[in-house]
């Protein structure tokens, strides 16, 4: 279906806030292609003149790219909610077929989850997030710790703005691309909120479905205060982020091998595997579906939420090689080295 100039525009604008920084035509264009739409980078800044000129966009410098100004964001946000919902679906279908991640040599780039602080909480923001992980509270037990200027994204698309830190923790959805590579077709349908009792997970309190949201379930539960991750690490009860999955229950073998496989690399997110054909944790599956819960990747994030620390989080930010995160247990080495 060909697009009219109208509907061209939304989707550059749509673009722009997905980023959330400035940005030039060549990122806008790979991300459009990944979208369906095929525009020449002269094309873009064709566009983009437009839009300036409608106030909607402003270039910050040539280098840098543009941004939305007030009424551009105002007009993705106000925009139809029926054409954006699965948008975070999509999201995550796009990056797991990007990702380049190979289970048999440990290497390749895994989606990741960015979370921005003020650069003199650095030291502060570690000693909170380290017992998350020590707790097994996160998708794994790596960590990326970056500052100012450093890339966080393959495509160089994003940087840490100065002033800043960010620790960059590897998503969820990661272990959907892995199965993919796999040949094991995972579906995320929930993203929610796991009750804990006495260190062993009892039950979903809230659920969203992936399909039906604009914005990722964990940042919208971590921004309404409504997790008690570090509760749960101190005390062995209270609110984490995971979300519900199914796979075909033919691959069940191999979903339980790769399980230990992602063990030993320290990606071991996976908290539950279900019975075929059965409910897990109360949510039905589909025949010849099995469950698999997952915790979320922004639980560390969200202990940096409930323990005050002003923070910008951003799930599905991009994609970064496995190789550069250290074990959460190095973190202290890796500050002493300044690295």
């Amino acid at each position: 279906m060909k697009l009219t100039s109208n509907e061209i525009k939304q989707r550059i604008l749509k673009v722009l806030h997905r980023i959330d920084r400035p940005a030039g035509s060549s990122q806008i264009e790979e991300l459009l292609r990944g979208w369906g739409v095929d525009l020449s980078e002269r094309s873009i800044r064709l566009y983009l003149l437009q839009l300036d000129a409608d106030g909607l966009t402003e270039l910050r410098s040539r280098r840098a790219g543009r941004v939305l100004t007030a009424k551009g964001r105002a007009e993705v946000e106000q925009g139809d909610v029926i054409e954006r919902m699965g948008f975070i679906a999509g999201q995550i279908d796009e990056l797991n077929y990007r990702m380049g991640f190979s289970l048999r040599a440990g290497m390749g780039t895994l989606v990741v989850n960015t979370t921005l602080l003020p650069a003199k909480d650095e030291v502060a923001a570690i000693e909170i997030v380290r017992p998350v992980f020590a707790a097994r509270l996160g998708m794994g037990s790596r960590l990326l710790v970056l500052r100012a200027g450093a890339i966080y994204d393959a495509s160089h698309a994003s940087s840490v703005p100065r002033g800043k830190i960010a620790l960059v923790t590897i998503c969820s959805v990661t272990l959907n691309g892995i199965f993919l590579k796999e040949g094991i077709p995972v579906t995320s349908r929930y993203g929610g909120l796991l009750e804990f009792r006495n260190r062993l997970p009892a039950r979903f309190v809230e659920l969203l479905d992936y399909e039906g949201t604009t914005q990722d379930p964990l940042e919208l539960f971590i921004r309404a205060r409504m997790t008690s991750v570090r509760k749960c690490e101190q005390t062995g009860s209270g609110l984490v982020g995971a979300s519900f999955r199914e796979f075909p229950s033919v691959a069940l073998p191999a979903v339980l091998k790769i399980r230990d496989q992602l063990r030993l690399l320290g990606l071991d997110g996976i908290l539950e595997v279900g019975v075929p054909n059965q409910p897990l944790y109360g949510i039905p599956v589909g025949e010849g579906r099995t469950g698999l819960v997952v915790l979320g990747g922004l639980n560390p994030a969200a202990a940096l939420e409930e323990a005050g620390l002003a923070s910008e989080n951003r799930s599905l930010a991009g994609l970064l090689e496995y190789t550069k995160f250290p074990e959460f247990r190095h973190l202290n080495m890796w500050t002493r080295r300044g690295e």
